[in-house]
């Protein structure tokens, strides 16, 4: 399957694309609602229904090619030993990768890969309803809600955080030791802010990963957890629009889409964000 294969002409859809789709249906740690290894494959199929034409710009005319999926029959650190390494091929290449997931852990195969590829700081803007900053859950060391730990704590990304709402205590004590820049859910929701800066000191090359459970419940209910309170479609995207000013998105992962069946709207929802995050890549 091809990511908006109805709107693709052949040179666009080819390897010299700058953007490229990795496939990721990642589903070994979940702790609640299940299906995210269906997600990649709901969600590019209906991106075969968008239009290629978004905020006045075709994104798309940049090239969009799809990459055969990783394989998650295999255990969970083979699976992202190879991610890494095929967004790690893509970076070097001097091309982005758009992973898309699948659970929250595949992150720290697919940003490293792109770390590794670049030879210089990057940083991680995740927007998200959990922190993930949990040392280790249900006794996983790669779960979805350790993922941001093991890239920020032990890989040394720095990291800003925006839409969380559901956080434990080791979590909010390892974020202010960390560092990590934040606004959560509730200020950014209640005072309608729409418009981040990150530290000066970020890094300039910016990996973009936008859990579907960041959005409020009412908005995107098929993912494992959703947390009532979340943030609104054109709010997740300015904010990170305004995060990206000045700098560059070398690479997005889309997380935590479990379709929900008979109903495609969610789907769709998470193919069209997709979308408009390539397109907000491209400067729109």
């Amino acid at each position: 399957m091809i990511f908006l294969d109805s709107e693709l002409s052949a040179s666009e859809r080819g390897p010299a694309a700058r953007f490229h789709v990795v496939p990721m249906p990642l589903e070994k740690t979940v702790s609640y609602g299940a299906g995210t290894a269906r997600g990649p494959a709901a969600l590019i199929a209906a991106s075969h229904e968008l239009e290629r034409l978004w905020r006045g710009m075709e994104p798309c005319a940049a090239g969009i090619h799809t990459t055969a999926a990783i394989d998650c029959t295999q255990p969970i650190d083979a699976a992202l030993a190879d991610l890494r390494a095929r967004t790690g091929a893509i970076a070097r290449a001097g091309k982005v990768p758009v992973t898309l997931g699948g659970e929250h852990s595949l992150t720290w195969g697919a940003a490293l890969g792109v770390a590794e590829a670049l030879g210089r700081p990057l940083g991680i803007v995740q927007i998200d309803a959990h922190a993930d900053l949990r040392r280790a859950y249900q006794g996983q060391r790669h779960s979805h809600a350790s993922v941001m730990q093991l890239l920020a704590e032990e890989a040394g990304l720095p990291l800003a955080q925006f839409g969380v709402r559901a956080l434990s205590a080791e979590e909010a004590a390892r974020r202010e030791r960390l560092d990590v820049c934040y606004i959560d859910a509730e200020e950014l929701v209640t005072d309608g802010i729409d418009s981040v800066a990150l530290p000066e000191d970020f890094p300039d090359d910016i990996y973009i990963s936008f859990d579907v459970d960041g959005l409020d419940a009412a908005i995107m209910p098929a993912t494992g957890t959703p947390v009532p309170g979340g943030l609104g479609y054109y709010q997740s995207l300015a904010l990170v629009r305004a995060a990206l000013a000045g700098r560059r998105c070398v690479g997005v992962d889309v997380v935590e889409l479990a379709p929900i069946d008979g109903a495609p709207v969610w789907d769709f929802t998470a193919a069209q964000l997709t979308y408009a995050l390539i397109g907000i890549a491209q400067g729109g």
